[in-house]
């Protein structure tokens, strides 16, 4: 197996980073016309540096107000608008879902695509995966896409004026990076495991996961106090650089193993939709940890930094008391699903072994 690496052609991050987007645009070739998929948060607080940064260079643009959902409807209609505006190129300014949405329906075009986060939420902006959701909320397919975005344009202006669970969310989304990385980087059973990318590990991928992770224990609480307050720090600066970057390139070129299968597994409870992607992977990694018999020194450092910046770390924090052992199965067997990403784990994994770690990662609470 070849070993692969994957990287967004270039990353851009800093205060105030909306107002070069329409000098990077150029400088990529990007001459117009484009679409920009937007939440309703983006669209209103950044419409006005839209106008006047792709203006400047004679970029116009049109606006697709995000539905909501990442769904194969969603990704469609940003296609029909696209075909429809002729467009080179679509930017996706908001949070994860917003981001894949709008991947998913450049990919499909082969125009180019920017990623424009305004949340540090998760990994999802410097990757060329798109997580597809089903109406209801479930998780319907990974989608996995030739290239990496053009441009990753990062305001951490505009993060730091989001409200904080959504950066805490993020840090849970990068907590998994590290340890999952690690997982498939270790190969299973003398074989070694696939990334995202259809390759093997490599050592930079691997070091930058691990990086992620030291980043997190170093500077989560600074950058989560920063965003409390609004105001932008070096904390979170190489938080958000964490979040984003390292755990995109982490993730992706090293690989998925147990945490965000838990995830899947836990969106067919209802109770769970409330809750964002990374707090759910929070619980996961820990999941995970207990899945691998990690050493219990490690089980207790990411339980102690998750509950220093607010992270869940119980089926209660997100939104499941008193679950029967019918839920349990239930979250186990969609976590268990074939092709799902815990077959990554060194051993064969059952409904019945996840369900047992379930148990075990909620009990540390007591």
């Amino acid at each position: 197996m070849l070993a692969v690496f994957s990287a967004p052609g270039r990353y851009v991050q800093g205060p105030g980073a909306t107002e070069a987007l329409g000098t990077e645009l150029k400088a990529l070739g990007f001459n117009g016309p484009v679409v920009i998929v937007a939440s309703s948060r983006a669209e209103k607080n950044l419409g006005a540096l839209w106008k006047k940064s792709l203006g400047q260079h004679g970029i116009n643009f049109v606006v697709h107000s995000f539905a909501g959902e990442c769904t194969a409807d969603e990704i469609e209609k940003i296609q029909d608008l696209a075909r429809a505006s002729t467009c080179c190129a679509i930017i996706g300014s908001g949070g994860g879902k917003v981001i894949d949405a709008a991947r998913a329906a450049a990919a499909a075009l082969d125009i180019g695509f920017i990623s424009a986060p305004t949340l540090a939420s998760s990994d999802a902006p410097c990757s060329a995966l798109s997580v597809v959701y089903n109406a209801d909320g479930t998780v319907s397919e990974y989608r996995i896409f030739k290239r990496n975005p053009d441009l990753v344009l990062v305001d951490t202006t505009v993060i730091a004026s989001a409200p904080a669970r959504l950066l805490i969310a993020g840090m849970g989304d990068a907590l998994a990076t590290w340890f999952e990385g690690r997982t498939c980087a270790a190969g299973r059973n003398g074989s070694k495991v696939k990334n995202m990318r259809g390759g093997s590990s490599t050592m930079t991928a691997l070091a930058l996961a691990e990086l992620c992770y030291k980043t997190l224990l170093a500077d989560g609480v600074k950058a989560a106090a920063a965003v409390r307050e609004q105001r932008t720090n070096d904390a979170l600066e190489r938080l958000v650089e964490a979040n984003t970057l390292l755990s995109g390139l982490g993730f992706e070129s090293s690989g998925l193993a147990a945490a965000h299968a838990v995830h899947n597994g836990l969106t067919v409870m209802p109770q769970t939709r409330a809750f964002y992607h990374g707090e759910k992977v929070a619980f996961g990694v820990l999941v995970q940890l207990k899945l691998e018999n990690a050493p219990a020194h490690e089980f207790n450092e990411v339980l102690t930094f998750s509950r220093s910046i607010g992270l869940p770390t119980s089926l209660a924090g997100i939104g499941i008391k008193s679950p029967s052992t019918a839920d349990l199965m239930a979250v186990a067997t969609r976590t268990c699903a074939p092709g799902e990403t815990i077959h990554n784990e060194p051993f064969k994994v059952s409904p019945e072994m996840v369900m047992e770690a379930i148990r075990e990662a909620d009990a540390s609470q007591d």
